[in-house]
């Protein structure tokens, strides 16, 4: 059959930082226990994991798509694009690529869709770990940067405090402009929980 990449993403839904995705072909001969979606994983199962797909895949290859390219691209299509550049990123040129969810980017090589593939496909499960773990240290050094908006615990997400953060304290450069709470922010569209003014006729 040849090498088999796994494929996913972190950070689609947040309102800050860039979407990471990556790609790993994991070694047959080598297996890795405990692989699972991500998302099911305490952050220090992630962190041990991180470290042994590492050193045990095959090879793996981490990438992005910047906040300025999400704003400018959308966030589906640059989430594609980062994972084309972790794709492309390989040392080994895979014989199939299978994307976790509902759509593959555009790629050289045959690639197929697996909707919730974190759960099913073990390559999978591996990038699915190395995007989050990756991703939630690119926030933590956000926290170091602007400690007042809390990015050690949201994650950049669009939580209660990270709103009431941005109301306070504005967007920051590593903002996603294109993102509804930070358009209100910069005053590019009506904050949506004011009343509407009443039109005098």
């Amino acid at each position: 059959m040849g090498l088999l990449a796994g494929v996913d993403e972190a950070g689609r839904g947040p309102l800050a930082g860039p979407v990471v995705a990556a790609a790993v072909i994991l070694d047959e001969l080598n297996p890795i226990a405990g692989l699972a979606d991500s998302k099911k994983l305490s952050a220090r199962q992630r962190e041990h994991l991180f470290d042994e797909i590492r050193a045990k895949a095959l090879c793996c290859s981490i990438a992005l798509a910047s906040v300025e390219e999400i704003d400018q691209l959308n966030i589906l299509h640059a989430t594609m694009l980062a994972m084309r550049r972790a794709v492309e990123g390989l040392r080994l040129k895979p014989s199939l690529v299978q994307v976790d969810g509902n759509r593959v980017p555009p790629l050289a090589v045959p690639a197929q869709a697996i909707v919730k593939g974190d759960a099913k496909v073990q390559a999978i499960s591996a990038a699915s770990i190395l995007a989050k773990v990756h991703r939630d240290r690119l926030c933590d050094e956000l926290h170091q940067a602007f400690p007042q908006y809390g990015f050690d615990g949201h994650k950049g997400y669009p939580t209660a405090d990270h709103i009431a953060a941005l109301r306070q304290h504005g967007a920051t450069p590593h903002h996603r402009r294109s993102f509804g709470p930070v358009k209100v922010v910069l005053g590019l569209v009506p904050d949506p929980s004011l009343p509407v003014p009443a039109v005098r006729r």
